[in-house]
C-alpha cells in the first residue's frame, strides 16, 4: 500500500478533479464511440457483426481483469506510472486496430490491448486518487464530478469521432484517436501524489491485500454491489455498441445514432453529478435501486413506442441521466464500507463484475442478431436484469464495516 506522510499535504481538490476529469474525458470519450466503427469496419473486412462484437466483448473483459491488478499497482505506487503506461498502450492499440486484417489481430488490439489500456486510464485508477485526497464529507460529490467528466467525454468525442470517420475514413480516424490518447500522459503528472513514497520503507498497514479481499468477498453487501454492477455493464455496453446498428436497421440515418450517443453523454453529465451529490445526503442503495428500476422502465417504453428520431432522442436523454450514475454511488459505497486503503483494488473487483456483464451484453447482441436478424431478445433481457439489479441493491448495508482490533500491525 502507499506510504502516506502526514507532513506532506495531499493534492488540492481542484487539481485532482481537473486532471482526473480531463483524463476520464479522453479515455471514456474514445471508448464510447466504438459502436460507430461496427459497420464500416466489418463491411471493409467482410466480417460479421458477431466478430466485431466479440472483439469489444474481449475488450470489456480484459478491462475488468486488468483493472484488478492495475488497482493493486496504483494503490501501491500511485496513479501516475499506471496512467502513463495506459496512455501509451491506448495509442498503440488504436493504431494496430486500424490495420488489423484478421479477426485474431482485431481481438488482440481492439480487445486485449485497448481493454488493458482502459483499465489503466479510467475510473478505478482515478478514483483511488480522489479517495486519498478528498475528505469523506465530499468524496461522493467528487466521484460524481469525475464520472460526469466521462459522460462529457462521450458528448464531446462521439460526434467528433463520427466526423473523423466521414472525413478521414475509419482507419485514419482510429490513428487520430491514438494521438489524442497520448494527451493522457502529461495530464497524469497532475495526479502524481507527493505524499506517496514507494521507494521508502513502508508505513504500518491495517490490512494486507489478502485480508482486504477476504473481508470484502465474505461481506454480503459487497456481493450485492457486484451483482448490480454486472447488470450495469450488460445494459450500457449493449446499448452503446449495438444501438447505432439497431437504428440503422430500422431505417434511421447514421447521424441519428451519433446524436443519440452524444445526448446520452450530455445528459449523463447531469445524471452522474446528481448521483454523486445526492450520495452525500441519501443512502446510496436507494439511489442505485432507483437507477436500475428506471432503466428497465425506460427501455421498455422505448421498445413499445413508435420509433422516430424524436423518440430516439428522448430515450437517449433519459437513459443518459441513468447511464453512468451508478459509478459514483457504487464506488462511494465501497469507500464508505471498507475505507480507502484498498479502494482502487476493491473497485477493480467490482468493476470486473461490470465488465463480465459488458462482455455478455455486447457479445450476446451480436450473436442474437446474426441468428435472428434482430436484437429483440437482448432488449428484453436488459429489462429483466434492470428489475433484478434494483431489487438486489435494496438490502445493501452502507455503514463502515466493524473490524476486530489486530494484535500487531502488518508491515
Amino acid at each position: 500500500m502507499q506510504n502516506f506522510h502526514p507532513d506532506r499535504p495531499p493534492l488540492s481538490i481542484f487539481q485532482v478533479l481537473a486532471c482526473g476529469a480531463a483524463i476520464v474525458t479522453l479515455s471514456m470519450g474514445i471508448r464510447h464511440g466504438f459502436g460507430l466503427w461496427m459497420q464500416p469496419l466489418t463491411q471493409a473486412r467482410d466480417w460479421t457483426r458477431e466478430t466485431y462484437a466479440l472483439a469489444i466483448a474481449i475488450q470489456n473483459i480484459s478491462w475488468g481483469i486488468a483493472g484488478i491488478f492495475v488497482g493493486m499497482v496504483a494503490d501501491r505506487f500511485g496513479a501516475f506510472r499506471v496512467l502513463v503506461v495506459g496512455a501509451l498502450l491506448y495509442a498503440f492499440g488504436l493504431v494496430v486496430m486500424a490495420n488489423a486484417e484478421t479477426p485474431l489481430l482485431l481481438m488482440l488490439s481492439c480487445g486485449v490491448m485497448l481493454g488493458v489500456a482502459q483499465a489503466g486510464t479510467t475510473y478505478a485508477v482515478v478514483y483511488g486518487v480522489v479517495g486519498r485526497n478528498v475528505p469523506a464529507s465530499r468524496r461522493s460529490w467528487a466521484m460524481g464530478v469525475t464520472a460526469a467528466a466521462g459522460s462529457f467525454g462521450q458528448f464531446l468525442m462521439v460526434p467528433i469521432e463520427g466526423h473523423l470517420i466521414n472525413t478521414l475514413g475509419w482507419q485514419a480516424a482510429l490513428a487520430a484517436l491514438g494521438l489524442a490518447a497520448l494527451l493522457i500522459a502529461p495530464l497524469a503528472w497532475g495526479l502524481r501524489e507527493p505524499h506517496l513514497a514507494p521507494n521508502q520503507a513502508q508505513s504500518p498497514r491495517e490490512q494486507s491485500i489478502f485480508h482486504a479481499l477476504s473481508e470484502a468477498f465474505s461481506y454480503r453487501s459487497f456481493q450485492l454491489l457486484m451483482a448490480g454492477y454486472f447488470v450495469c455493464g450488460f445494459q450500457v455496453v449493449f446499448i452503446g455498441v449495438h444501438m447505432p446498428s439497431y437504428l440503422k436497421d430500422q431505417g434511421l440515418s447514421p447521424q441519428v445514432a451519433s446524436y443519440a450517443l452524444a445526448l446520452i453523454g450530455l445528459f449523463n453529465v447531469f445524471g452522474t453529478y446528481a448521483s454523486g451529490a445526492l450520495g452525500q445526503r441519501f443512502e446510496k442503495r436507494y439511489i442505485l435501486a432507483f437507477i436500475y428500476f428506471s432503466r428497465a422502465l425506460v427501455i421498455g417504453l422505448f421498445l413499445w413506442s413508435p420509433l422516430s428520431p424524436m423518440s430516439v432522442y428522448v430515450f437517449s436523454a433519459v437513459m443518459g441521466l441513468l447511464w453512468l450514475s451508478t459509478v459514483p454511488a457504487t464506488n462511494a459505497a465501497i469507500a464508505q464500507i471498507f475505507g480507502v486503503a484498498h479502494l482502487s483494488m476493491l473497485s477493480g473487483f467490482v468493476f470486473l463484475s461490470h465488465q463480465i456483464g459488458s462482455f455478455l451484453g455486447v457479445w450476446l447482441g451480436g450473436w442474437v442478431y446474426d441468428r435472428t436478424g434482430n436484437y429483440d431478445l437482448v432488449w428484453y433481457i436488459a429489462i429483466a436484469l434492470g428489475v433484478f439489479a434494483g431489487l438486489v441493491n435494496l438490502p445493501v448495508k452502507e455503514a463502515a464495516i466493524e473490524r476486530a482490533p489486530r494484535l500487531a500491525p502488518l508491515t
